[in-house]
């Protein structure tokens, strides 16, 4: 019981973890904001003291021993307003990975021990005031771009909040408040006109339209009844409902979309490798600079004070903390964004690949066409048996499969209201058909292709185009065979034509006969199709059209399409919606809906923008900042001060938090 009970709280121990992350950060963020306003309100007898800011102002002020009182102030602006500076340095230091923290621990610290050392003697000026502004705005600067990171992040807690807190478990005649955590697998539960679906489950009683669009991305609500599944999380409209909860804790749906969201965000990509690289150089060359900066104007005789304050400027303006955060800002947002229009990403760096696809691979079955069949027709090959027995062999025998073929096949049979028999040692050939033993003989059922494997020629049809057939074997004899035929998906046409229009080849792979793929083919327009491929020469297909430099995407079913997925460059899973972590796809795609495919490719696309305008403007900022905070341009009267730096540095980042909130997903 005790297990059942941790595992039915572990959604909400996702929703915790998310809580607790985004928590942390505010917390984080009313700690600069106090040591902030604290540190301005110190700062005004430093500023209204120091020599320059009263000639600037054409006033003058001062008491007796007033540098040592500025010094007492100064001192508790460095410890408050600048601790979480200085730990920060330390930290890095430890972990000998030094980076922004370091740069303005280290500036800020040598800022304060030459301003205290000339108060108690050493000849020059001290740069109290300007320690005092500086640590001032780099709190206002981290207080505010950690707003704008908890923003990026706070889709994830939106996913989170999407659970109700309660549930109606029916139990005999009563109906009884229970939170999320006390529910088990098989509870019925009460679910009213606009409530929260609470858990995944089935509907036992009642019919309604469901809102999932915050889970999928489907704007429109959808009609669901008897037997159909309902996602924890979901909306229910104008009707009341009974639901049979088939999925809770690890197993629930918004459970395993939060924890590929949280594994995406932290597993990082080329691009963000590259970036982190970047600024472990830039805090280097930051050091470096600032030092040769300090030796030079030393050299050139301008004294101490002049050549820390130039040291202190290229070490705060070089800071890299635009570029640290400028691609894990855009994944925060892009994962979030695209989690709530129903494209999840499991893996980064193929996301990011997916601008340069040229060709689209479609599995034809439940991707192109609806993947529902309908049986048009049955024919039997032998006396010994009528239509009805072939029906009722192939149904009992698909009766094991999960296949659509034998999913609509075994409707059909219940629809025309025969008794299944059963059947022993069933087991799935792989790609080939379903085999076991009914009354005492091997029955196999199979496809056109295998049948010719067997050496056995295929009866022709008249209207062979249109049709799938499965062939019904009895002791290695051809009995009979069911036709059945599927539908093209409206969005497939849409999807296939955009693409095209984007410059994109695409193509076709199925496991049907040459007449079916051709059919299907020119309906589409596609620009090419591979026929009666067996699941395990998918992945091959996929080898061929790389082997010929195409930059491949396939889109399958996830489960038999798992090698050509594996193998594609970028592998997109469509309408795995309830079993998303199953796949080994790089993006699952929610809602069945080829049109999805246009909207990951031009996803990706912005995505990639984005990372590279955020690269180019943190390094690009750079570039021009430092010279001038060296003091390259001294001579012609322009000069940065380590305040001006601050504010620059502080700049830059929003700059940068701003730009990935900009993200937006075309559809």
């Amino acid at each position: 019981m005790a297990d059942m009970h941790n595992h039915n709280s572990h959604v909400s121990h996702e929703s915790h973890d998310s809580h607790d992350h985004i928590d942390h950060h505010r917390m984080m963020i009313r700690d600069f904001k106090k040591r902030f306003y604290v540190t301005l309100v110190l700062s005004v007898p430093v500023l209204a003291l120091a020599p320059l800011v009263q000639e600037l102002l054409g006033f003058t002020w001062g008491f007796p021993g007033d540098g040592y009182v500025v010094f007492l102030i100064a001192t508790a602006i460095f410890f408050y307003g600048g601790w979480p500076f200085l730990t920060g340095m330390v930290d890095e230091l430890k972990s000998k990975n030094p980076g922004m923290m370091t740069l303005i621990g280290m500036a800020v610290g040598i800022a304060y021990l030459y301003s205290t050392a000339v108060t108690f003697g050493l000849p020059g000026m001290p740069f109290y005031w300007e320690l005092a502004t500086l640590i001032a705005i780099m709190l206002a600067g981290h207080w505010i771009e950690m707003a704008s990171v908890v923003g990026a992040s706070a889709a994830l807690e939106k996913l989170a909040r999407l659970m109700p807190s309660e549930a109606h478990r029916k139990e005999g005649d009563s109906i009884v408040e229970v939170s999320l955590d006390q529910l088990a697998n098989g509870d019925l539960l009460l679910v009213k006109p606009g409530e929260k679906i609470p858990a995944d489950g089935n509907i036992e009683e009642g019919e309604s339209h469901i809102d999932e669009s915050m889970l999928t991305g489907e704007s429109r609500p959808v009609r669901r009844g008897v037997g159909d599944k309902l996602i924890g999380g979901s909306i229910n409209g104008d009707g009341s409902l009974t639901l049979r909860v088939d999925g809770i804790g690890e197993d629930a749906y918004l459970s395993k979309i939060i924890s590929m969201v949280r594994q995406a965000q932290m597993v990082k990509s080329r691009t963000q490798k590259l970036s982190d690289k970047a600024a472990r150089y830039l805090t280097l060359i930051a050091i470096s600079v600032g030092l040769i900066t300090f030796g030079a104007w030393m050299l050139a005789g301008f004294g101490v004070q002049f050549s820390i304050t130039r040291m202190a400027t290229v070490m705060i303006i070089t800071c890299p903390h635009a570029l640290g955060l400028a691609i894990p800002l855009v994944v925060a947002v892009s994962t979030s964004k695209s989690a709530q229009q129903g494209l999840l990403i499991r893996n980064r760096t193929a996301f990011e690949q997916a601008r340069k696809i040229d060709t689209v691979v479609f599995d034809k079955t439940g991707t192109l066409t609806e993947g529902s069949f309908s049986v048009t027709d049955i024919e039997s090959y032998m006396d010994v048996y009528g239509e009805q027995d072939i029906l009722k062999l192939a149904a009992s025998l698909e009766n094991h499969s999960e296949h659509p073929i034998g999913k609509s096949i075994v409707a059909y049979a219940k629809k025309e209201n025969l008794q299944l028999v059963a059947v022993q040692e069933a087991q799935a050939i792989k790609g080939k058909g379903f085999s076991g033993i009914i009354d005492g003989s091997q029955v196999l059922i199979t496809s056109p292709g295998y049948l010719r494997e067997l050496g056995m020629e295929v009866p022709s049809a008249e209207d062979e185009e249109e049709l799938t057939r499965v062939f019904v074997l009895v002791d290695r004899q051809l009995a009979g065979s069911v036709v059945l035929s599927d539908t093209i998906r409206e969005e497939s046409r849409q999807a296939v034509s955009t693409l095209q229009s984007m410059g994109i080849t695409c193509w076709m792979l199925t496991g049907d006969n040459e007449a079916t793929a051709r059919s299907v083919s020119h309906k589409l327009g596609l620009d090419g199709y591979f026929a009666e491929v067996l699941p395990d020469e998918k992945q091959q297909k996929i080898e061929e059209l790389q082997g010929k430099g195409a930059f491949v995407a396939m889109v399958g079913d996830g489960v038999n399409d798992s090698p050509a997925l594996a193998q594609a460059q970028v592998g997109i899973a469509i309408g795995s919606g309830t079993d998303v972590a199953a796949s080994t796809a790089d993006i699952v795609l929610v809602n069945s809906n080829p049109m999805d495919v246009v909207s990951v490719i031009l996803f990706g696309k912005a995505t990639y923008r984005k990372m590279i305008q955020n690269l180019l403007w943190a390094t690009g900022y750079n570039v021009l900042a430092i010279p001038l905070a060296a003091g390259v341009l001294f001579n012609v009267g322009i000069v940065l001060t380590p305040e001006v730096g601050a504010i620059l540095m502080s700049l830059s980042t929003v700059i940068v938090a701003m730009n990935a909130r900009l993200l937006k997903i075309r559809r």
